[in-house]
């Protein structure tokens, strides 16, 4: 399986935060299943100077490239508008 770091970075308009919010079961649903099927290793939300969340940064892993864009072009933040900036590059965790 090839690993790969996903950081997507929320939008800053004064919706951004409630958007995240009105999908967050559902995004964190969609973790939960990942994590069911062993393609999700680490994730977690990154906040901003007051506190609040403002993006996240996951560590998954898929066989192919395929399963990897097809996850993300179904997960919740992406389809709505929570992400504005997706960044995904290949990944390798260290074995210590």
């Amino acid at each position: 399986m090839t690993q790969y770091l996903v950081t997507g970075t929320d939008f800053t308009d004064e919706k951004a935060l409630e958007r995240r919010m009105a999908v967050r079961e559902k995004h964190l649903e969609g973790a939960k299943a990942l994590k069911a099927n062993n393609n999700l290793v680490l994730a977690g939300a990154f906040l901003n100077e007051d506190g609040k969340m403002a993006g996240s940064s996951i560590v998954v892993q898929f066989e192919t490239e395929d399963e990897l864009k097809t996850w993300l072009d179904n997960e919740p933040y992406v389809l709505e508008k929570v992400w504005e900036k997706v960044d995904v590059k290949p990944f390798r965790i260290a074995n210590v």
